[in-house]
């Protein structure tokens, strides 16, 4: 029995603890809002479940569902905070789509009930007494030919004992056995004499009670003939199975079709022509046949999932073997369509997915650093996420900007609104201005029907990070001071502006200064999006950093690879900080999934010799060579000299292979190309 919480008590709370309370998996514990006239109160109050107006002061520690039902962003973030993750919070736009789900459950069941009317008048219709009992020896099923042959009334004997409405009934024997009894006679109390066939019942495989199918002996010898004439019982059964709105599909020993009925038709879209006569597996499209196997053991299966008929339809299947005398003469099988529920289960998938690329991810608590670098770019952030300011992160590639940018969102006023998250570098020119900007519906060749939202509107009341903005091009940096100045956007083909309010969060590893002078970067978008600029210092900058670092990238990367690394001695730290890591944190943890790839399973600490040897022509030693061989020139010179040095010896060290010398400096491939340009290398 799962325990679950309802806070909000409004209109949805009170529909969302009807369900729940009608379920008998769930036990609602608690309901809380701060409104005291709340109709969902009341309610709870009346099933004696508890109520309040603070949710803070409950106890959590046993309790697995917490139902979010206000819509209040607010108290989803304190929930968030508050429970541990043990406890599952179910958002109200999820709790909404739960409730329509289990909804529409409802209206399925209410469905199933209409047939089950259906099938009572078709067992009513049988000129055969059929009574069924549960496996605690209660009635079921007492059809009108029952009543009629033992001089007993349906509504007497439901929900009574067998052995209190008929004593000399064989069924309790059953619910003993599970053996299948047939043609066996027996006289009721009013002295009918009756030919009986007693069949145990299943349902997946669990066993839950008995049923007797009975003809008075009179009726039979007058019948005899009928009775003897498998035929005409063919027929009788064909027109159940015909009758049943669930798929069957029945075949001989041989594992050829005998029999389909219109629903296995509706549902798989093959013909009898197409079943009949032919192999068991005909109707599989992907798959075993069931058929078959069940042959093969003697033995019924259940829930088999299998895609059947030329559609491919997502189904499941319950076989069971059909015995006559003690022979197998077939099995007969039923299949239910679950490709209705696959369609909603994925539908509910891609809406989690949805709202997980929407959320920022990050805080400043797991923005690892301690160094005065990064305690100084840390404050400089939560100042910056106090304000509605523009603000510029920049940084060597690796350093982490975009933990900062969503530690910035979940710090500002707007955590509870999404946080959209776009790589300038890795869209082309086109589809990046569709992507930002959305596009009207026949905008170009291949344009959805009804147009598409940009991401600009996806992040309305929210934020925005782009990253890579060095990489935009000109026309796309004059769309996005528009957007800066007006704010508002137009979507491609279209000409109506659309007014949005957003909080934009830039990253760049460029010198924007030195783009400006050489005319690749607006100079009055600069000043609009450098009114609060952070530097995030490079890892060779904080190298204090790096144990703390190594630590919690090693406790991270445990869970990637099932390993148990717990700290890294200081001889490793001494060797790793000699290094120059270009590629920053990122590489750092590339170097230490490496390391703990190679290490023994049973090793817990990464020692010196664990490491892989580090490129030397990016050393703190190179550094010092450099130094002293152009003691002359200013720091800018010092800088241009040793990047154009790693960029010749990263080259040659992949045999002029540009795509892995970008990777393993941690750039994009046009970043390089920009470089390698700037450097008269290419």
């Amino acid at each position: 029995m799962k325990r679950a919480i309802i806070i909000g008590a409004g209109q949805g709370g009170t529909a969302l603890f009807h369900l729940l309370m009608d379920m008998e998996h769930i036990q609602v514990m608690a309901v809380f809002d701060i409104n005291p006239s709340a109709p969902g109160l009341k309610k709870a109050h009346s099933c004696h479940v508890e109520v309040g107006n603070d949710w803070k002061k409950c106890d959590y520690e046993h309790i697995d569902f917490v139902f979010e039902a206000t819509g209040d962003p607010n108290v989803l973030i304190d929930l968030r905070k508050t429970l541990k993750p043990r406890t599952m919070i179910v958002p109200s736009q999820l709790a909404s789509l739960f409730y329509s789900l289990m909804k529409e459950k409802d209206q399925l069941i209410q469905t199933l009930n209409e047939q089950m009317s259906i099938q009572e008048t078709i067992l009513n219709s049988t000129y055969d007494g059929m009574i069924a009992i549960d496996n605690k020896e209660r009635i079921l099923i007492f059809n009108e030919a029952a009543e009629r042959i033992s001089d007993i009334k349906a509504k007497e004997a439901i929900g009574k004992s067998i052995k209190e409405v008929l004593p000399s009934s064989g069924l309790p024997r059953l619910l003993k056995t599970k053996q299948v009894e047939h043609h066996r006679t027996q006289q009721f109390e009013n002295g009918t004499s009756v030919i009986t066939t007693r069949v145990p019942m299943f349902e997946k495989g669990r066993f839950i009670g008995a049923m007797a199918v009975f003809k008075d002996v009179t009726e039979i010898v007058e019948i005899s003939d009928q009775v003897t004439n498998l035929k005409k019982i063919q027929t009788m059964l064909e027109a159940i199975i015909h009758s049943s709105d669930d798929a069957i599909s029945v075949v001989d020993e041989n594992g050829s079709g005998i029999l389909i009925n219109p629903a296995y038709t509706r549902l798989t879209g093959l013909s009898p022509d197409q079943v009949i006569g032919h192999p068991a597996t005909a109707d599989i499209s992907e798959g075993e046949s069931m058929h078959l196997q069940v042959l093969e053991t003697g033995k019924a299966v259940r829930g088999v999932p299998l895609k059947v008929g030329p559609n491919m339809k997502d189904v499941i299947v319950n076989v069971a073997p059909i015995i006559v005398d003690g022979k197998k003469r077939g099995s007969v099988g039923v299949i239910h369509d679950v490709s209705e529920l696959t369609s909603l289960h994925n539908q509910l998938e891609k809406a989690k997915k949805r709202i997980q690329t929407l959320e920022a991810k990050y805080s400043f608590d797991e923005i690892v650093g301690s160094s005065d670098e990064m305690r100084v770019a840390k404050e400089q952030a939560k100042l910056a996420a106090s304000t509605p300011a523009t603000i510029l992160l920049r940084g060597e590639s690796g350093t982490g900007k975009e933990l900062f940018a969503h530690a910035i969102h979940n710090e500002s006023g707007r955590r509870g609104q999404s946080f959209v998250r776009v790589n300038c570098a890795a869209l082309s020119e086109n589809l990046l201005e569709s992507e930002l900007f959305g596009y009207e519906e026949g905008a170009f060749s291949g344009a959805k029907r009804g147009g598409k939202r940009g991401l600009f509107e996806e992040a309305d009341n929210g934020s925005i990070f782009l990253d890579e903005l060095g990489e935009l091009s000109s026309s796309m940096q004059a769309k996005l001071l528009r957007v800066l100045q007006e704010q508002e956007i137009v979507r491609v083909g279209g000409t109506k502006p659309i007014t949005i309010n957003v909080r934009i969060i830039t990253a760049t590893n460029v010198n924007l200064e030195k783009a400006i002078a050489e005319g690749r970067f607006r100079e009055d978008l600069y000043y609009r999006l450098n009114k609060f600029p952070i530097y995030i210092p490079p890892l060779r900058e904080r190298t204090n950093d790096l144990k703390v670092l190594a630590v919690h990238l090693l406790s991270k990367l445990n869970k990637d690879y099932g390993r148990y690394v717990q700290s890294i001695s200081d001889e490793a730290i001494d060797y790793l900080s000699a290094y120059h890591w270009p590629g920053n944190v990122r590489e750092l943890e590339n170097v230490l999934a490496r390391t703990m790839i190679y290490m023994e399973p049973s090793n817990q600490y990464v020692e010196r010799h664990h490491l892989p040897t580090l490129n030397e022509g990016i050393s703190k030693v190179t550094i010092e060579k450099l130094v002293e061989k152009e003691l002359d020139g200013n720091l800018q010179q010092l800088m241009t000299n040793y990047e154009k040095n790693i960029l010749t010896q990263t080259l040659e060290r992949y045999n002029g292979n540009r795509t892995k010398a970008a990777k393993s400096l941690g750039i994009s491939i046009r970043s390089l190309y920009y470089k390698l340009e700037k450097y008269n290398l290419a």
